[in-house]
């Protein structure tokens, strides 16, 4: 059956893809582990080191990741992987042994990077289809250029830029004054992506449900800004029903006190407005005047 989203209906942001990043030993995995029902596909091999260690896939090759069902994830709400970065080796393996054409010397191909993209892209569809939150771990690069130290993903080539465009939030885990603490703000020198303002925040690993806590506050703030989003749309649109009835300036003028107090878009609908009407603003009367206009000869 269609399901059809009025355009009076909010479109809720029920599942979201983040990624977190920090050097290695920071609690990255412990972390993972916090959100709500979460199953690790544990690339690296070292969810033995998480403190409080959830259901877990060892993985040997792209084909563990890529061979679940909708069926065996049922149980879970939080997909992590963990790290993304190792994941796209394998997945970078398994397209060259596929096809060798995509490789050389070991490394993907401009053509089989193509291919990287489109997998990568078509595996966070699908979990996107079987309503599942997704978790991208990644180690931390450090680079220096001069004085400064750039922060980056530890991730092969142009794949790092994919994790980043496939992502809706990315912060930085860190350490101050011997806690850890969440950035997701995108920095001069380190990356992030925070669409909804979120204030650097602590991530006790102690806590059970620190990042479900995380995840949970990210789809509310983005629910609300689709809610306001909406609520200027239809401002908007009953505005320019409004500014269209006026017949002449005295009555646009008449709506010129409560224009002032509405947006931007709905100021320029009014000079629009104006201009179709022949006024020009007087800026002593603070209204617009009808435009005298010269007779034809």
């Amino acid at each position: 059956m269609l399901k059809i989203v009025k355009s009076s209906e909010p479109l809720l942001v029920e599942r979201i893809n983040i990624c977190i990043y920090s050097p290695p030993g920071l609690g990255k995995s412990t972390l993972a582990f916090t959100a709500e029902a979460p199953l690790m596909f544990d690339c690296d091999g070292g969810a033995y080191r998480a403190k409080n260690r959830k259901d877990t896939v060892p993985v040997e090759k792209w084909a563990d990741i890529a061979e679940m069902t909708a069926e065996q994830l049922a149980p879970y709400k939080t997909i992590i992987l963990d790290t993304a970065g190792r994941a796209l080796d394998f997945l970078s393996a398994d397209i060259i042994a596929k096809n060798p054409k995509m490789g050389f010397g070991g490394a993907l191909t401009l053509q089989g990077y193509g291919q990287l993209k489109s997998r990568f892209s078509q595996w966070l569809k699908m979990l996107r289809t079987f309503g599942k939150d997704v978790v991208l771990i990644a180690h931390m690069d450090e680079q220096r250029n001069g004085d400064d130290v750039i922060e980056r993903l530890d991730v092969q080539g142009g794949s790092k830029g994919e994790i980043y465009k496939s992502v809706d939030a990315m912060g930085r885990l860190f350490l101050r004054a011997g806690e850890r603490y969440l950035d997701f703000n995108p920095r001069e020198n380190s990356f992030g992506k925070n669409p909804c303002e979120l204030p650097v925040m602590p991530a006790p690993l102690a806590e059970t449900q620190t990042l479900a806590n995380v995840i949970a506050t990210i789809k509310d703030r983005l629910n609300k800004s689709v809610e306001v989003a909406k609520a200027v749309d239809n401002q908007l649109r009953d505005w320019e029903v409004v500014i269209s009835e006026c017949r002449d300036v005295a009555e646009l003028n008449a709506q010129l006190p409560e224009v002032r107090k509405a947006s931007e878009a709905v100021r320029f609908l009014a000079q629009k407005r104006a201009h179709e009407l022949h006024g020009v603003y007087n800026q002593k009367t603070g209204l617009y005047e009808a435009q005298k206009m010269a007779k034809a000869g």
